[in-house]
């Protein structure tokens, strides 16, 4: 397998995340938003003049997505879906999720008509597969989706059409699709077979190609529409964990990452474990659909 227009990402911010997560471009703010979960702070970036800043959140923010009316964010928090004001920083708390179950949220993403697709994982070291796949509709409606179990999803993302969905349960190191919204034809994407790396967060170009962090091997892997791997990206850090297309023309592609886990021989070696990166791939991204539930 020969591999095409290898390239390594550039340092952007040394924000020190512990587990920094769910890269996302703001196209109506022309701002890049990522969460560090563990460290309970929702992050900011104007590329304009290069200051970052942080929220702190009252739980670990899992993940999360602008809404269509771009004054607010849909949160996806540890236990909860809520609405963010930005500008006054309140907390509207939508509902509840896996009540009383050992689990949190984790991925998420709006699929092509803004509807909130995400995930949750068993919230424990060694995880089993007790957790699972919701959608959050427009009308805050909730479904559960007909994906099976999983331990720690991740992957969640949508071809450019919104007919094909991505997703994975990382522990078994295959990224699976399937059609989109029928959830027919489920079947093994990819299958990581390098002796490091699980899937974590994805990201679809207008090409149809899917990007992925792989936690634990310093890179992020371009997969074709059909699967074959044709780019990879160098990141220096060991724990990359979620990519995000943007930038005016969407042509830089965001890489967040986490030091959790590393001990203090493992961070000296690692000095930006927990930054956010960044790479010009030579392939531009998707705008991303808002939530469409607060408008």
């Amino acid at each position: 397998m020969g591999l095409m227009n290898a390239t390594r990402a550039q340092l952007l911010i040394d924000s020190e995340c512990l587990l920094g997560e769910d890269a996302t471009w703001c196209a109506a703010s022309g701002r890049f938003w990522w969460t560090d979960i563990e460290g309970r702070k929702l992050w900011r970036h104007d590329p304009r003049d290069g200051t970052s800043e942080s929220f702190d959140m009252p739980e670990r923010l899992a993940c999360f997505t602008p809404c269509a009316d771009a004054r607010f964010l849909l949160l996806g928090l540890a236990s909860r879906l809520a609405f963010h004001e930005i500008a006054t920083g309140k907390i509207e708390t939508i509902m509840e999720i896996e009540a009383g179950l050992l689990t949190r949220l984790n991925d998420g993403r709006c699929d092509r008509e803004g509807r909130f697709v995400f995930d949750t994982k068993h919230d424990v070291e060694d995880a089993e597969a007790i957790g699972g796949f919701y959608r959050l509709n427009g009308d805050l409606s909730l479904e559960q989706l007909p994906l099976g179990d999983c331990a720690i999803s991740n992957s969640i993302g949508f071809s450019p059409d919104g007919k094909t969905m991505y997703y994975c349960d990382s522990p078994t190191r295959q990224i699976r699709v399937c059609d989109y919204p029928t959830f027919a034809n489920d079947r093994v994407f990819v299958e990581l077979t390098d002796a490091t790396g699980v899937p974590d967060g994805s990201i679809v170009d207008v090409e149809g190609g899917l990007w992925n962090a792989q936690w634990g091997s310093a890179r992020v892997v371009h997969y074709a529409p059909d699967g074959r791997e044709t780019t990879r990206i160098n990141v220096p850090t060991a724990q990359p964990s979620c990519t995000a297309f943007g930038g005016p023309d969407f042509g830089t592609l965001y890489v967040t990452s986490a030091r959790i886990g590393l001990d203090d021989a493992a961070l000296k070696r690692d000095a930006h474990a927990g930054s956010v990166f960044v790479a010009t791939p030579g392939v531009r991204g998707v705008a991303e659909a808002a939530f469409a539930g607060k408008a």
